[in-house]
Formats: structure tokens, sequence, C-alpha cells
């Protein structure tokens, strides 16, 4: 079964959602707004594909820390600790359960990839 991790009221997360219900695929939801996320888990998407692709830098959450905090990301560890006290700030959605981890929505990479 796949796991998706990602917070329930963004778009992103809804077509994904919405995607993997109309090709009848069994997901389970982690609301990492509302339930949080490890750090175990945060390090090991970093081993997986890097701290930075992680990060979303295009959205609002990112925009509003201050350039200090911006500047202070500079390795694992950092954006590890930053991305679990602003869940925000991770990149969304991620699927587990079926090879490598997908980031975001691409519903060609859907189809290559979970069907």
């Amino acid at each position: 079964m796949l796991k998706v991790y990602g917070i329930k009221n963004c778009n992103t997360v809804k077509k994904a959602l919405d995607w993997l219900e109309e090709n009848g695929k069994e997901y389970e939801f982690h609301d990492y707004k509302k339930s949080g996320i490890a750090g175990d888990k945060i390090t090991e998407w970093q081993d997986e594909v890097g701290w930075e692709p992680l990060i979303n830098k295009r959205g609002t959450t990112w925009r509003k820390l201050d350039k200090e905090v911006q500047e202070g990301v500079n390795g694992p560890e950092t954006a590890s600790q930053l991305m679990q006290n602003h869940t925000s700030l991770i990149k969304r959605p991620i699927i587990e359960g079926k090879g490598p981890i997908i980031l975001g929505f691409d519903n060609e990479e859907y189809t290559d990839k979970l069907l």
C-alpha cells in the first residue's frame, strides 16, 4: 500500500489523491500539518533524494521566513530541523511504497511509476 504525506488542504495534494482514487490505488494519508513528521522520516527522505528537493521554496511559508533563517539552511541537519518546525515547507505530496519516493504531482510520472 502507498503512503502519502502532505497537507490535506493543499491543491497539489488534492490532485494527487484524486489521481490515486481515480486509478484505484489504495493509500494511507499522513497529514504532517496536523500530525507532524519525525526527524527520522525526513532523514530517510534526505538520504534518498537530498535535502534541497524536499524544501518548497516557492511557497508562502518559505517567503515569510527571515532572510537569516533562509540563509541558515545549508545542509541536511538545518533543513531537517526547519522542516520539523515548519511542516508547510516540505514539498508535497511525498509518496512512498513503490520504488523511490515521488515528490509533488505529475500525471505522467504517476502513470509511469504507479500503474
